[in-house]
């Protein structure tokens, strides 16, 4: 894994935060009518990010929403050769709890990534969620998620780029 990062301009960046799989109402089943709906209308949303001049997407690389952005992203890059991808991970071994399949479906993806940026070797407990969230909020000018509307990192993620006067688009799982 190369932890390489550079500079880009953050009004033409992304990011994104969404619930992980556990808190999705399709869980782990991705070809659940539900998902497929979501990933349609994020595709949408990315594709019309890419038309509007963003060209770098930022993903925190957990489990669920930001999995299912990233792949989209990558899909992007064939059509959109400027399209870069990079991975804000709170730690390097933040897939250490999951299961395997999550875990290979993660690494493949890490190994497409234009760059990533990574603080912590390990888990060094909530702060270094909070501190991945912020890097991404303070380096984006535009936030696409998913979020049902309950209190927990995504809505604090939301509501810490309400304050910053960032532009949300929220898609409703």
């Amino acid at each position: 894994m190369n932890f390489i990062f550079e500079n880009f301009d953050i009004l033409k960046t992304c990011s994104f935060t969404g619930h992980r799989s556990q808190k999705l109402p399709w869980r782990f089943n991705e070809n659940d009518k539900r998902c497929l709906a979501m990933k349609t209308i994020l595709k949408n949303h990315i594709e019309e990010a890419i038309h509007n001049g963003y060209d770098t997407f930022l993903s925190g690389m957990a489990l669920g929403f930001d999995m299912i952005c990233t792949e989209i992203v990558l899909s992007f890059k064939q059509k959109y050769k400027d399209v870069k991808m990079i991975g804000v991970l709170p730690c390097k071994n933040q897939d250490a709890k999951w299961p395997e399949s999550q875990k290979a479906r993660y690494k493949k993806l890490l190994n497409q990534l234009d760059y990533i940026k990574c603080d912590n070797d390990y888990y060094v407990g909530p702060q270094c969620m909070i501190d991945r969230n912020h890097f991404m909020i303070d380096n984006s000018s535009l936030l696409i998620a998913l979020f049902n509307g309950l209190p927990g990192g995504t809505k604090s993620t939301i509501d810490y780029a309400k304050s910053k006067g960032k532009r949300i688009i929220i898609i409703k799982p």
